[in-house]
C-alpha cells in the first residue's frame, strides 16, 4: 500500500520531550483535513519494539507540535532523523540541524525549512490493529520562508511551490523532488 499511494507528503515533526530537549521525526501519512479551523493530520505507528514513539508521547503530554516541509538539501537529514535513538537524545542535533525562534510559538523551528506550521493538538484517533494514532493539528501560524512567496496576476499572496522543491516519499527508501508544474484552469 504504501509503495502504491503516493507520492506522499512528508510531515517532519518537531516536539519537545519532558527534559526540554526536542525530539524531531518525519511522518509520510500526513494531509491538510480542514481549512476553517486549519487543521492538519498525520499517522504515527508503534516503535520496532511496540512502545509508542516519543513524538505521539510529547504531544499528548505537551499539546503542540511544529511541522515542517524539508527540502531537497534536507533529505539525508530527514532520514538521520527517522532512526530510533533514546528519548533523551536528539535527532537534531543527531543529524546535525540547528532550531532557530519561531515567531508566535513556545517551539524553535528547523533553520533552512521553507515551510514550518505551529500547532497544538486538536484531536487524537487510534485506528487498526497495530495501532496507529492519528494526530490532529490546529495550525496556529504559518511560517513561510520570504523566497517562496511571490504575487500572482491579482497580487495576492501565493507560495512558488517550485522554490519550496518539498521532498515527498514514495516506498522504502525512496523520495521524489519536485518537477514539472502543470496548471490547468478549473471549470
Amino acid at each position: 500500500m504504501t509503495q502504491s499511494i503516493l507520492p506522499r507528503p512528508v510531515a517532519w515533526v518537531l516536539s519537545e520531550n519532558v527534559d526540554g530537549g526536542h525530539n524531531l521525526a518525519p511522518f509520510s501519512f500526513f494531509t491538510a483535513v480542514c481549512n476553517d479551523p486549519p487543521i492538519l493530520m498525520f499517522s504515527i505507528g508503534s516503535k520496532t519494539n511496540g512502545a509508542m514513539k516519543d513524538t505521539y508521547n510529547n504531544i499528548i503530554s505537551r499539546k503542540n507540535f511544529v511541522v515542517h516541509l524539508a527540502h531537497r538539501e534536507q533529505a539525508q537529514q530527514v532520514t538521520l532523523t527517522s532512526q530510533e535513538l533514546p528519548a533523551n537524545e536528539s535527532e537534531v542535533g543527531h543529524a546535525g540541524l540547528s532550531l532557530v525562534p519561531f515567531n508566535n510559538s513556545s517551539l524553535p523551528r528547523i533553520e533552512g525549512a521553507r515551510i514550518a506550521m505551529n500547532c497544538e493538538l486538536y484531536d487524537v484517533k487510534e485506528i487498526g490493529n497495530a495501532p496507529h494514532h492519528l494526530v490532529f493539528g490546529r495550525i496556529k501560524n504559518l511560517y513561510i520562508d520570504d523566497s517562496a512567496v511571490e504575487l500572482d496576476s491579482k497580487g495576492r499572496m501565493k507560495i512558488a511551490a517550485d522554490k519550496i522543491d518539498p521532498i515527498t516519499r514514495l516506498g522504502g527508501s525512496e523520495y521524489m523532488t519536485f518537477g514539472d508544474i502543470i496548471s490547468i484552469s478549473r471549470p
